[in-house]
């Protein structure tokens, strides 16, 4: 029988403190480039995402929006498990604050939610946000799971 897993208290962020030193500097630096990217990649990935399910559906519910909601928080779930099972918490910046940090998006979640009670919509935006909500939990609790059977 397999030892359980155990979820990291915490995903430790870089530490900020100014210590002077270059090899610091040098290390926050790249750790903001890593950031970037992912944010970068991740932003462009929701986009084409978003434009692709809109071009598909329509744009009268926002199921873009929900399916990179879910389908990041899914893989957030996946990729926290592999990376403490492969000692790989060194790509935190650049995958889960930056690639999915920009992939995933609460803001837009939030606004989309917000022009559908505007429009009187008030039904739709509640099943948005208990959809995306109930969803994204499901889907990290899956993703989780999942990466425990796999590299556990």
């Amino acid at each position: 029988m397999r030892a359980p897993y155990v979820m990291p208290q915490r995903i430790s962020a870089p530490s900020l403190t100014i210590a002077g030193s270059r090899a610091t500097d040098r290390g926050m630096i790249m750790t903001l480039l890593q950031v970037a990217l992912g944010g970068a990649i991740g932003a462009v990935l929701r986009f084409v995402a978003g434009l692709g399910v809109a071009r598909l559906t329509g744009p009268a519910f926002p199921l873009g929006v929900l399916g990179v909601n879910v389908l990041g928080s899914f893989l957030m779930g996946a990729f926290v498990v592999f990376a403490f099972q492969r000692d790989m918490q060194q790509l935190g910046p650049l995958m889960m604050t930056g690639l999915l940090g920009g992939f995933t998006t609460f803001s837009t979640f939030s606004l989309e939610a917000f022009m559908l009670y505007e429009r009187g919509q008030i039904g739709a935006a509640g099943l948005y946000v208990v959809l995306s909500v109930c969803l994204s939990l499901m889907a990290i609790g899956l993703g989780v799971w999942l990466a425990r059977e796999i590299w556990a």
